[in-house]
């Protein structure tokens, strides 16, 4: 006999309720005032640690929570939803199309489809239109399970979906013959995992109760799709099925969607502010680096401005870490495949790598990163425990190949500059040399003008290599450098790399984007791979701990992410042209290039612009390249021996002593100001 009553658990507290009662229902009736509010409108619950549809019937001892709209996990059920109600206006629409995989990703969704044209601006448009008509109706979303053998039948028509059936179990990365998922989706993105279900949502009439649509889907969704206040399709492009390119390329469309229209607004006018600043953009127009198709798709070249802006970031950089006790090394660009294969790069990132080069029976390889020779660097004589910590540092150019449809501008390049440091210590300075890095890395974060940080410690996988005594020594020493920086973080429980925990840096951008910066890594496995030691205070042979730390992550990317946080206009002491010298009229020009001369004795960078423009296309020109500050100089000004300034934001004094210019500007320069 079935029991009448249920017992179950909701903030906190016992609560008894009817058989049958729904999550929708208990949270509705049960949640206390007292209790925290979720964070907007309730669109699903988490039943016993699982996110469910608010119509999921509960079960003795059930524990119930709600999840509210704008909640990181609101959201993404809120725009998996809506990729539903795309893939619907899709086949409302086109109905030969055929259905791929629709997650839910940062700030939005995609869904794939298999058709047979592209689809252009005017389907979008049409598309949208249909989603709005779809909305409207308020059409409910209903969860099914079913067998294999009824969702191969009631999906017959949908190729990739019976596949999907057909890799149940397999888990995320499926058979090898036809490669991984992308990486925003596994598998189990349309499989139920809980006791290997399969799953189909139903569309339904709101009044009838009339099936619209279905789709294979794990779920949960919002109850209807009236809670779909606020989307937007942006754009649509080639993407291969489940990310391997030996399998047929179908159509992704990409959309945004928001609890209301104010955030989808808000978002909007980000994405044109993150337009206007694309460091792609400012790149060229600036002329500050280019990537020629004669050497090949993510290859930056840097022209003379973007080099000067680089050789003084690395200058600054290459001081700062000098006053910080590290030491300079410089490691070749290619190597002997046997290095890689101590290491276990070739077993781990072969796919990453460029392929070998056969020279003189060898294969050699352009290398991936600097660690292994850094490794060398160390073993190449005996040391001491008084030497530790050793911290070596280069700026090495490093090669990975990434696919093109990932390669995007500096962030995403194929041949970069890492600001690579290894440290070696003993056990016993682990953790206060992780505080110290951790400190001297967010300082020097702060110099180039970035002033926002979080930081995430990603700690032991379930997968792992090494001894747990050795991992949660390690993450508490990792830990305990977070505590003393006072940086606000978070813990990523399990997101360790196999063979070490970390810390990554994120940074805020002037228009709020989060950046992943620097990292801070313990490494368990390559000091052993390569057997090095030190002699200890009482003559025994010891193991090296080892830390991997990237600062920028690569100069290149680094440099991008500045040019789009400042908008191509650099502070002083950044700016690649510093002043330009604006004459009046010809005959001033030898005044200004007297007291360029003068401001290049005092390491300013500076030009006189002696062209043939009039004088306020000059000015316009310095402008638009973003140029701190300009000097102008008519006959009065040669007269009294001074200048008129005028700066980047437009302001103007008139009269300034040369002099005084100078160290005003000098002063800017050296104390980073920003104008």
């Amino acid at each position: 006999m079935l029991a009448s009553k249920l017992h179950i658990t909701l903030a906190g507290r016992e609560h008894v309720v009817e058989a049958g009662t729904t999550a929708g229902e208990a949270v509705e009736a049960l949640w206390p005032a007292e209790a925290p509010e979720a964070d907007g409108e309730v669109i699903a619950a988490r039943v016993n640690g699982s996110a469910r549809d608010l119509a999921w019937r509960l079960a003795d001892g059930d524990a119930v929570a709600p999840i509210g709209i704008r909640s990181p996990e609101g959201l993404a059920i809120m725009r998996h939803s809506t990729a539903h109600v795309l893939a619907q206006a899709v086949q409302d629409l086109h109905p030969e199309a055929r259905l791929g995989i629709g997650p839910p990703v940062e700030n939005g969704f995609y869904y794939d489809f298999d058709v047979a044209q592209a689809f252009s601006p005017d389907d979008l448009k049409a598309l949208e239109q249909r989603m709005r008509q779809i909305v409207r109706q308020g059409q409910r979303f209903s969860r099914r399970v079913v067998t294999d053998e009824q969702a191969r039948a009631e999906l017959a028509g949908e190729p990739y979906k019976l596949e999907l059936i057909g890799l149940k179990g397999s888990g995320p990365a499926g058979p090898a013959a036809g490669g991984a998922p992308p990486s925003e989706v596994s598998v189990e993105e349309m499989v139920e995992v809980g006791g290997g279900e399969l799953t189909i949502y139903d569309n339904l009439d709101a009044a009838s109760g009339e099936l619209k649509w279905r789709d294979l889907c794990r779920g949960p969704h919002v109850p209807s799709t009236k809670y779909l206040a606020a989307f937007k399709l942006m754009r649509s492009g080639g993407a291969y099925w489940r990310g391997s390119e030996k399998n047929p390329q179908l159509q992704r469309i990409y959309g945004t969607a928001w609890p209301s229209r104010e955030q989808q607004d808000e978002y909007l006018h980000l994405l044109a502010e993150a337009e206007k600043r694309d460091h792609r953009k400012l790149g060229a127009e600036l002329d500050l680096f280019s990537f020629p198709v004669e050497i090949g798709s993510g290859l930056p070249v840097f022209h003379p401005k973007g080099g000067t802006i680089r050789r003084v970031m690395e200058d600054y950089s290459r001081r700062r870490h000098e006053e910080a006790g590290y030491e300079f090394v410089t490691t070749p660009h290619i190597t002997k495949s046997a290095l890689f294969e101590t290491s276990g790069h070739l077993d781990w990132y072969a796919d990453g790598m460029y392929p070998p080069m056969e020279m003189e029976g060898a294969k050699y390889y352009p290398k991936p990163m600097n660690c292994p020779m850094h490794i060398l660097i160390y073993a190449s004589r005996g040391r001491s425990y008084r030497e530790l910590p050793l911290r070596l540092f280069e700026f090495g150019t490093v090669y990975r190949y990434e696919k093109s449809g990932v390669v995007h501008g500096l962030t995403r390049a194929r041949g970069f500059t890492q600001d690579d440091s290894h440290i070696f210590c003993r056990p016993d300075q682990l953790a206060d040399e992780l505080a110290s890095l951790l400190d001297f890395v967010i300082g020097l974060l702060r110099d180039y003008g970035l002033t926002e940080f979080e930081a995430e410690l990603s700690t032991r996988p379930e997968k792992y290599v090494g001894e747990i005594a050795e991992w949660d020594a390690a993450q508490a020493a990792l830990k305990h450098a977070l505590d003393q920086s006072g940086l606000p973080y978070v813990i990523a429980e399990g997101e360790g790399a196999f063979y070490a925990p970390k810390i990554d840096v994120h940074v805020k951008d002037a228009i709020g984007r989060r950046w992943q910066l620097s990292t801070l890594q313990v490494d368990f496995q390559e000091p052993g791979r390569f057997g090095i030691e030190y002699t200890a205070a009482d003559g025994t042979r010891q193991r090296p701990q080892m830390i991997h730390r990237a600062l920028f992550g690569s100069i290149e990317r680094f440099f991008g992410i500045l040019v789009e946080h400042y908008a191509g206009a650099f502070p002083p002491w950044l700016a690649p042209i510093q002043v330009t010298g604006i004459p009046i009229a010809d005959h001033h020009v030898p005044y200004l290039e007297d007291v360029a001369a003068l401001m290049r004795k005092r390491g300013i960078r500076v030009q006189v612009d002696t062209g043939a423009d009039r004088m306020q296309k000059k000015i316009r020109t310095a402008q638009q390249q973003k140029v701190p500050f300009m000097l102008l100089a008519g006959d009065d000004d040669v007269a009294a021996g001074a200048v008129s300034f005028r700066y980047r934001d437009g302001q103007q004094r008139n009269g300034v002593p040369i002099g005084q210019a100078i160290d005003e500007i000098a002063a800017a320069i050296e104390q980073r100001i920003q104008v």
